[in-house]
């Protein structure tokens, strides 16, 4: 271990990467000081952190090298870049990439991923991969030393910076794995060879570019490439297309198909649940083992998730019935379900941000907490949505079919905004219509000016939409102004928004 290392562990911060450990890797070559360590890694110039290591990627939109000067002038140790950029000084500390510098990324992935010695899990899923993440982050990080990716990081791009990061000491590492097109899912699994791989569940979402739901399953079927022969499938049982991916796992060499669901032959079955506005209780056998637990999420889909997770657990070889009781402490997930209670002068509302994104299935599922959710004296229960995106030629259709969900959820009003919603929106009935509009931002004042006291709002729409704007609307309303930070968050277009982009999550 060289000194700095040593130092800056002594200092509360573990070194990711030394200068020659990140030339080695990358097989690049080091210009100006070479005795920098870096004890993180960012793709991303406005978010550098003291001792980042600053990877300048080439986006669609922008190019990092545009940004290195600003990078190391934030305190990044140094930049990986693919040639010297203009304007910098003599003695600014650079990694030159052979190549690609988004190909050396990966292979500092590749290098860490090597020489770490956890037990890794990779989940997919076309809705609760996140949800699924970070609740085994949450239950195993009570056991042992966890890592687990940042957010949505589940692409070409996130995936490699994720490893990149990876510490080298932990116990467990947890990543999620998104795609939205065949072909994407296999080589990310591949780097991160998981241990044990889970499929939440396969659902209609991104049939713009799939033929149906089969063909996502195939899609999906693609994370059991990075599994070795004793890797360990966790599939749920009740889905439609458990047979299909687990005949895809078998062909792969996976002897080891576990599942969970209601099934009778489920590995984790579920035996009761009772499901209440904010949280669930939970009854369960898990591999043979009888679980009841209080899971602190609402809703059946968080319930049906938990399974999956304990089988994870049960799979690395944690302790199941500890990680059982750390369901209880699991917090929410920003724009998947958070609550706040924002005061008005007539009194408070409750507001469920589930803002994030949106498929068919996952509006399903949060309409049925919504109507599980009482409102006040004289409130209402309102839905504000906005478009499910990359629905294809069946995206009207599936639009309109949440008519039933928010009949079930007994919604009391709906605000809508989107070309899709207006399908929804038109077919409801009139005393329901709250108000349509073309975008988010022409309904945030709309929504603002209707909500009162004692009234439940939930706002739900796939990222594209931009619900998170009537999200940060409603919470300005607990100050009386709107919030300029999270406001020119929403909607800035810095340097590096293209990214940021890049990196948005995938089914």
């Amino acid at each position: 271990m060289s000194e700095d290392k040593t130092v800056l562990r002594t200092a509360g911060k573990m070194v990711l990467w030394t200068a020659g450990e990140a030339a080695a890797a990358t097989g690049g070559r080091l210009a100006g000081p070479s005795a920098w360590a870096a004890t993180g890694v960012t793709i991303d110039s406005r978010k550098v952190a003291q001792g980042d290591l600053f990877v300048a990627i080439r986006g669609p939109n922008f190019d990092g090298h545009a940004f290195v000067g600003s990078a190391l002038a934030a305190g990044a140790a140094a930049a990986l870049v693919d040639h010297l950029p203009d304007g910098l000084p003599a003695d600014a500390p650079l990694l030159i990439a052979p190549a690609d510098t988004l190909e050396s990324m990966a292979a500092l992935g590749a290098v860490a991923r090597a020489r770490c010695g956890a037990r890794f899990v990779g989940v997919t899923g076309s809705v609760g991969k996140t949800g699924t993440k970070e609740t085994l982050r949450h239950v195993l990080s009570a056991q042992a030393s966890t890592y687990a990716t940042e957010g949505s990081l589940n692409n070409h791009w996130g995936v490699p910076l994720s490893l990149a990061r990876l510490p080298a000491d932990c116990t467990y590492g947890v990543f999620e794995l998104g795609m939205n097109h065949a072909g994407e899912l296999g080589p990310l699994s591949r780097q991160v060879k998981p241990h044990v791989a889970i499929v939440t569940t396969v659902e209609a979402a991104h049939l713009e570019f799939f033929s149906g739901v089969e063909a996502i399953a195939d899609a999906k079927a693609e994370i059991f490439e990075g599994l070795g022969p004793d890797g360990v499938a966790v599939l749920n049982r009740d889905n439609g297309q458990y047979a299909r991916l687990a005949a895809a796992a078998r062909r792969q060499g996976l002897a080891n198909i576990w599942s969970f669901g209601t099934h009778e032959d489920a590995d984790a079955r579920l035996i009761d649940c009772s499901l209440h506005a904010t949280c669930s209780a939970v009854t369960a056998v898990v591999r043979g083992e009888r679980l009841q637990y209080c899971l602190s999420q609402p809703g059946r889909h968080w319930v049906m998730n938990s399974l999956s997770v304990l089988l994870a657990v049960k799979a690395l070889g944690a302790d199941v019935a500890a990680a059982a009781r750390s369901l209880s402490s699991l917090p929410s997930v920003k724009g998947r379900g958070t609550r706040k209670r924002i005061p008005l002068p007539q009194g408070a509302f409750t507001l469920i941000d589930e803002s994030y994104n949106a498929s068919p299935a996952a509006m399903a599922a949060t309409l049925e907490v919504l109507g599980k959710t009482d409102p006040g004296a004289g409130g209402r229960r309102i839905a504000v949505l906005g478009d499910m995106r990359e629905l294809g030629d069946r995206a009207d259709a599936l639009h309109i079919a949440l008519a039933e969900p928010l009949r079930a959820a007994q919604v009391d009003a709906v605000y809508a905004c989107g070309p899709h919603m207006k399908a929804l929106f038109d077919r409801l009935p009139a005393a329901i219509r709250g108000a349509w509009t073309e975008t988010s931002v022409e309904l945030a004042p709309i929504v603002t000016g209707a909500v009162k006291g004692g009234d439940v709002i939930m706002v739900k729409g796939s990222l594209g939409s931009r619900t998170g704007l009537i999200v940060d609307a409603l919470a300005a309303l607990d100050s009386g102004r709107e919030s300029e930070d999270k406001a020119a968050s929403r909607t800035t277009n810095q340097p590096q928004a293209a990214a940021q982009s890049a990196q948005a999550p995938r089914g």
